[in-house]
This record gives C-alpha cells, sequence and structure tokens, in this order.
C-alpha cells in the first residue's frame, strides 16, 4: 500500500513536469518526483531487525553482542541526492529569475512564441 502511495507521488511529479505550463510549477513538480524517488529508495532499504552501525558494548558486558547492522551507504547516497536536487533547483530557479527579466510571463507557450522571429 505504501509503495503505490510512493508510486502515486512519483507519477504526480512526472504528469506536472509533462502537462504544466508554468517554469515554476514544473520545477515544484520535478521536485515533488524526486521526494518520490528517495522515499521509494527508502523504503526500499528499510528493513526491521537492522541496528545502526555503532559498535557499543552492553550494560554490564565487556564484549558487543553480535548482531546485523544496517549498512550505511543507502543512507549516504540519500543524502547525496538530496543535497544534489537542491542545488539543482535552486540553480533552476536562478535561470527562472534571468528568464522573468526578460519576459512579463513564465508559460512555456508564451516564451517560445517570442523568441521565434
Amino acid at each position: 500500500m505504501l509503495e503505490a502511495f510512493v508510486f502515486a507521488t512519483i507519477l504526480c511529479g512526472f504528469f506536472g513536469i509533462l502537462f504544466k505550463k508554468n517554469l515554476v510549477m514544473k520545477i515544484v513538480a520535478m521536485d515533488v518526483m524526486s521526494t518520490g524517488v528517495i522515499a521509494y529508495y527508502v523504503l526500499v532499504a528499510s528493513r526491521g531487525g537492522l541496528f545502526t552501525p555503532i559498535v557499543a558494548t552492553q550494560v554490564g558486558s565487556d564484549v558487543p553482542e553480535p548482531v546485523t547492522y544496517a549498512d550505511p551507504v543507502p543512507q549516504a547516497v540519500i543524502l547525496t541526492a538530496i543535497v544534489i536536487g537542491f542545488s539543482i533547483q535552486a540553480l533552476m530557479l536562478v535561470g527562472v529569475m534571468k528568464l522573468a527579466k526578460n519576459n512579463p510571463t513564465l508559460e512555456t507557450g508564451e516564451i517560445e512564441q517570442s523568441q521565434h522571429p
């Protein structure tokens, strides 16, 4: 059930990129889609019974008890994806601000028409 909601989020973002005409709405739709992809990755990587990979001794014992630890690599990949997504979004918003200086609207159809001679 949770996977269905995550896929719905990805599809809403994808269709927003395709069908929205305003550039700011396209950027928001791309952010929604990337959030869905990150949520799906977290959903796949999450499993019960795993512990944080910090070795500590049990209370009253000098020897750590053997347990299964979560892999920290997917966590690092997700953090990297969030940072890269944020920087791409900021770069696209700067590009839209540059376009807004020359065009009275941010609708893609009107920008394309004004650029053709």
